[in-house]
């Protein structure tokens, strides 16, 4: 278990204040996470790591000369807002674009994707490699679906090395999606993690039993065997590990392959090198030609009892790259020499605050829009459990607390926003900002999305008509189906969601007033929730447990038929 912490709310904060104080010299904290304390040549690509807290080393840890320049922090578990990429991407920039690194999770891909299009339309060129080495999460058929595990580090190495050899964003990206495909990871837990302040683990493993294929947010494994012996648990991964070789490697004899056997959390040291002593007989008897191996902690799960096994292989280019000499708080090779000090002064962090002007009559669409928010807060709060355990089936649990905690974020922000007479479109982007914040994880960011699609829509200047509320929520379906790359009939809030719009425009398109309109999607929408439990998920962490989702409605359908059911009496007002 998590034992010492404060304010279970505050863990984050206070382990990244703690951890900037012991690492000053390589780091220094910006809104949203850190970035290196030493200066990097200017006209360089600049790497910008991330995820959820939890992992360390990831992502912090990473931050320093030959390896990233900035990494984004959400909360434990929960990928960071697109506000805190944005942030740390605009303070790590050095002129040559930036390359966006991070675990293929949704509410990453949701996350980093809306920072990078932000980027973009200011200017800077921005591109993202997702990390897809774990072996257990996906077959080779389908790649893309893959999640990333301990092989984020390779990824990001190569990605940092070569910004420091001076190539361009467009070879950055060569060599990171290269060493991307040629990196295979492998997991393996005996036990569960503990949140701080939770009373228990996120999951357990039944004892003398190890799952097999787990991912680094507690999400169980896809089958269980008895505990084998450190000999045993080497030849397991190697030989799964082995089934796979990457496109482009051809013979194993001669073959070079970096190898890193990582602990989860509470596997110690000597555990690791019992385990590390057969798989490197192992891939010597092979043919393999072992590079500079790792083994230890390099991306973890708080207190996880596990182990993964990765394997990197190399060619010339790469080989070189994995090299090249780094110093980073958790990671260090090679020899450096020591860059200036950056002056904190001219980093360029943006203002958050600001709020612009806007129209009377948006000013009073804000105030309803608050209202909004404060009813959405309410069903949630009384939901949360119930949303919980209804995402406990086949996910990790979370959805509940995740949604209760972005919808009193927004809320408040909301509250701010018309204290401080901001118009429609700024109130939901603040709004978008904070719940994608607080609650990070898919939800999240799905949300921040949809909010930020209805801040685009209405804007600052007049009083919106029903026909911009459908255009506003025709954008949101439209804009997280292409973030999250979800279809109608993959389990998801976009199952809801897509009938929820399709009545809506269709009730404006046909002379109803908002009331009317919104009432009729609503009855779309309720009954669409309630059918996806005949789904199988396609997507996100439930997916490799399908079956036990059989007969359950998705969480995120079934939280956006509450929330919109919930506005409706403030529409009738």
């Amino acid at each position: 278990m998590t034992r010492l912490y404060n304010d279970p709310v505050n863990f984050v904060d206070e382990a990244t204040e703690g951890f900037v104080a012991a690492h000053a010299q390589r780091v220094c904290q910006v809104p949203g996470g850190v970035i290196r304390s030493t200066r990097s040549e200017p006209g360089t690509v600049a790497v910008v790591i991330g995820g959820g807290s939890g992992h360390y080393p990831a992502f912090a840890g990473l931050v320093g000369q030959g390896l990233a320049h900035g990494a984004v922090m959400g909360n434990l578990f929960a990928s960071p807002s697109a506000q805190q990429v944005y942030n740390v991407c605009k303070a790590a920039n050095n002129g040559a674009g930036v390359l966006l690194s991070f675990g293929n999770y949704a509410g990453d891909v949701l996350h980093f994707g809306q920072a990078r299009e932000r980027l973009i339309r200011e200017g800077i060129p921005c591109e993202i490699v997702a990390v897809i080495d774990d072996v257990s999460s996906a077959g080779q058929d389908e790649l893309h679906k893959r999640r990333g595990i301990a092989g984020d580090l390779t990824v990001f190495k190569i990605a940092a090395a070569a910004a420091e050899a001076g190539y361009s964003l467009e070879e950055v990206v060569r060599v990171s999606r290269a060493a991307n495909l040629r990196t295979r990871s492998m997991g393996v837990a005996f036990d569960g993690c503990t949140l701080p302040g939770a009373k228990d683990a996120l999951f357990h493993v039944p004892a003398g039993k190890m799952a097999v294929g787990l991912g680094i947010h507690g999400e169980p494994g896809i089958s269980e065997q008895d505990v084998p012996s450190a000999d045993a648990l080497a030849e397991l991964l190697v030989s799964h590990l082995m089934e796979e070789i990457p496109d482009g490697v051809g013979s194993v004899e001669g073959a070079k392959a970096s190898v890193l056997l990582n602990g989860l959390g509470s596997i110690k040291y000597e555990e690791l090198f019992v385990v590390y002593r057969r798989v490197n007989q192992l891939l010597t008897e092979a043919g393999l030609e072992i590079v500079e191996p790792e083994v230890g902690e390099l991306v973890t799960s708080l207190d996880m009892a596990g182990a993964s096994l990765t394997l990197f292989w190399l060619d010339d280019e790469l080989e070189r790259l994995w090299k090249a000499p780094a110093d980073a708080p958790a990671y260090r090779k090679g020899s450096l020499e020591a860059a200036p000090p950056i002056d904190a002064s001219q980093l360029d962090i943006p203002d958050a605050d600001a709020i612009p002007p806007a129209s009377e009559a948006s000013i009073a669409t804000a105030r309803c829009l608050y209202q909004a928010l404060s009813a959405t807060r309410k069903i949630i709060d009384q939901k949360v459990e119930e949303l919980g355990r209804l995402d406990a089936i086949a996910g990790d649990g979370d959805h509940g607390i995740g949604m209760q905690r972005g919808a009193v974020a927004a809320e408040l922000a909301a509250e701010d926003a018309v204290s401080r007479s901001a118009g429609a479109g700024t109130l939901l982007r603040m709004a978008a900002e904070a719940w994608s914040d607080r609650a990070g994880g898919t939800s999240g960011a799905i949300w921040g999305v949809m909010l930020n699609a209805l801040s685009v829509t209405l804007g600052d200047d007049d009083a919106p008509t029903p026909a911009h509320y459908a255009e506003g929520i025709t954008k949101a379906k439209n804009d997280v189906m292409a973030f999250g790359k979800a279809k109608l009939g993959d389990k998801t809030l976009v199952d809801a969601l897509a009938p929820f719009s399709e009545a809506l425009e269709q009730a404006v398109d046909a002379g109803d007033d908002l009331a009317t309109a919104w009432r009729k999607a609503v009855e779309a929408c309720e009954a669409a929730a309630t059918a996806t439990s005949e789904l199988r998920p396609k997507m996100g962490r439930a997916r490799p447990l399908a079956e036990k989702s059989l007969g359950t409605p998705d969480p995120g359908a079934v939280s956006l038929s509450l929330i919109v059911a919930a506005i409706q009496p403030v529409i009738d007002r």
